[in-house]
């Protein structure tokens, strides 16, 4: 694998924004590195890539856009020989993003949480080529992409090149949201503080570095005191689970390690952590955030709920209090930016081409389709699933259980297909277990006089009344890892049985057509979450509504976190980092 070059990033990312003269940012997305766009780049003479042999020009050609946490389960989990698979993206590795906060305070090695991508397909029994490069286009009209190689190939400059396919699998992650807070952009790779994202492996290295820097540089004889309580003011923008994790990182990073390296700037320290809302982790259970913020609170974090950041310079950060509108603004060293996630730029360009204008991210159906398209795939952080609403279909659904053509349904006729109903509308069986239904029975009773289980019986408007309150239940799913790896394995194995299913439908009914869907739809199982505190105490919030926190959950979090890293090489070289941190402390060299 390629040294990772964070001047090589930079460069990339004033490609994209040549007007743009400073900032790095730091943020955890699950998708599949940067992408570049540029409406002034001409794909006209773009030269195509084709197949290695007769052989693969006769298979199926597919191509995978990114090699992020959704793209890697779908080449992991690929084993259908009969694809001929081309994976295109910026980044030649996978990197075990939930770990970043770790790389940026030396609790963990860069090289100890990637995995190159080419080690990762290269003993699988399915032909897959690489390319470095970013997707700078997609044509679905005419099933091609057009690619900008990421390396300088002293070949008239980066000459495009242009991939067929049948397939296409989109998994390019997301970009870093500045809700275009005045001054973020403006300010990026500024000249000796920076702001910074938390994306790639390369920008949590920079991090450190920059960390580091602040330290060294508050230290000189020659900075007054009140230039070193400015270079030692980290701020961080953003409550949730990363903005939180990385400021309990640096805490502990300055208390445990660079105290006892610069002991005449230690009191200088100031963590700020800045959030909108009313409270951090608002995506957790109500004991974990109460218990996070008095933590912080406790060991001196300076928390600021309620204050929406308004506005950035080189010098200071500013924000807006929501309970007063009052604007304070404070200096500051190093800034992290951790607020979510927006579309990217190719992707947008893709949207209108299809007629999604007015969605924040790509749209695809239960099936991971993007949808109008029968032949694109999207997943991970750059799509959601827009979930069919029952009421949509109510009177398909109602003419296909009226097996007798009754005009009304019986017990028996709805038992017959409550079953297809729940897989094709997830939100029928979470609206049971949530009013406490044990059956479908007791949805037909709601409108129905008779409660006698033998008499239930419908008609349309009855239906309509039963099923009234259903869609309410509808959620999307969160942007999170776990739910992009799931969707990159269950792409995968639909795949593996594309032409089995064909033959031998295995979905639910098609409610408005004839025969079976070919594959069940899309389902996330949910396992949990963590949120790490600091001080070897992590919170975690597991299916059930089970709560822990405390140094149980902290190895708890261990154990899950070393077994869901994607080889064996990976998971010695995280637990070899944990032990040596233990024992010797967090790496504090900058390097």
């Amino acid at each position: 694998m390629r040294s990772f070059s964070f001047f090589e990033r930079v460069s990339r990312a004033f490609h994209d924004y040549p007007s743009l003269p400073k900032l790095i940012v730091i943020f955890t997305a699950s998708g599949g590195g940067l992408v570049a766009y540029s409406d002034s780049k001409s794909y006209q003479g773009a030269k195509s890539v084709v197949g290695s042999s007769e052989a693969d020009n006769k298979k199926k050609r597919v191509v995978v856009l990114g090699t992020g946490w959704a793209g890697t389960s779908f080449l992991k989990g690929l084993k259908n020989s009969s694809y001929d698979v081309q994976v295109v993206s910026p980044r030649n590795y996978f990197a075990f993003t939930p770990l970043l906060p770790s790389v940026t305070c030396g609790t963990v090695e860069p090289r100890s949480i990637v995995e190159p991508i080419r080690n990762i397909v290269r003993k699988k029994n399915v032909e897959i080529h690489f390319w470095e490069a970013e997707c700078v286009k997609i044509d679905a009209k005419n099933n091609k992409v057009y690619c900008r190689p990421n390396l300088d190939t002293n070949l008239n400059g980066k000459e495009e090149f242009v991939v067929d396919y049948d397939y296409l699998v989109i998994a390019m992650g997301a970009r870093v949201n500045t809700f275009n807070t005045p001054g973020v952009v403006e300010n990026f790779v500024y000249f000796y503080m920076k702001m910074h994202y938390m994306q790639e492996v390369e920008d949590a290295q920079a991090i450190r570095r920059t960390v580091i820097d602040c330290f060294e540089k508050a230290s000189l004889p020659t900075v007054s005191d009140e230039e070193r309580k400015k270079m030692l003011h980290f701020v961080i923008v953003g409550g949730g689970p990363t903005g939180v994790e990385f400021s309990a990182e640096l805490h502990d990073f300055v208390n445990e390690d660079l105290a006892k390296l610069y002991p005449t700037v230690k009191e200088l320290v100031k963590i700020t952590l800045f959030e909108a809302g009313d409270h951090i982790l608002n995506m957790f259970d109500k004991r974990i955030t109460t218990f996070a913020e008095k933590k912080f609170q406790r060991e001196g974090i300076d928390l600021k709920t309620g204050s929406m950041v308004v506005k950035v310079s080189d010098k200071e950060i500013s924000t807006k209090e929501r309970s007063s509108g009052e604007i304070f603004s404070v200096p500051y060293g190093m800034v992290v930016w951790s607020t979510g996630i927006a579309t990217r730029p190719v992707i947008m360009d893709f949207m209108k081409q299809i007629g999604q204008t007015n969605r924040r991210v790509l749209a695809t159906d239960e099936w991971l389709r993007v949808e109008g398209l029968k032949n694109v795939y999207a997943l991970g952080d750059c799509a959601t699933i827009n979930q069919r609403k029952v009421m949509e279909d109510i009177s398909a659904i109602f003419s296909k259980a009226d097996t007798d053509k009754s005009g009304t349904l019986t017990v028996k006729e709805f038992e017959e297909v409550i079953a297809d109903i729940c897989e094709r509308y997830p939100q029928v069986e979470l609206y049971l277990k949530n009013n406490r239904m044990s059956s479908i029975v007791d949805l037909m009773k709601q409108s129905n006089v008779d409660n006698t289980k033998e008499s239930v019986e419908l008609d349309i408007e009855g239906l309509k009344l039963a099923f009234s309150e259903v869609d309410s239940q509808m959620k999307n799913l969160p942007a999170t890892a776990q739910v992009a790896a799931q969707q990159g394995t269950y792409l995968a194995d639909c795949f593996n049985r594309m032409e089995e299913c064909e033959k031998n439908p295995e979905g639910p009914i098609r409610f408005r057509e004839e025969g079976r869907h070919r594959f069940r739809p899309f389902r996330y199982k949910h396992f949990g979450q963590f949120a790490p505190l600091g001080g070897e105490q992590t919170a975690a919030q597991l299916p059930g509504d089970w709560v822990s926190i405390g140094r149980s959950s902290q190895w708890l979090w261990y154990s899950v976190y070393a077994s869901k890293l994607v080889s064996w090489r990976t998971r010695a070289l995280v637990i070899t980092d944990w032990t040596r941190r233990f024992i010797f402390g967090r790496d504090s060299s900058g390097i």
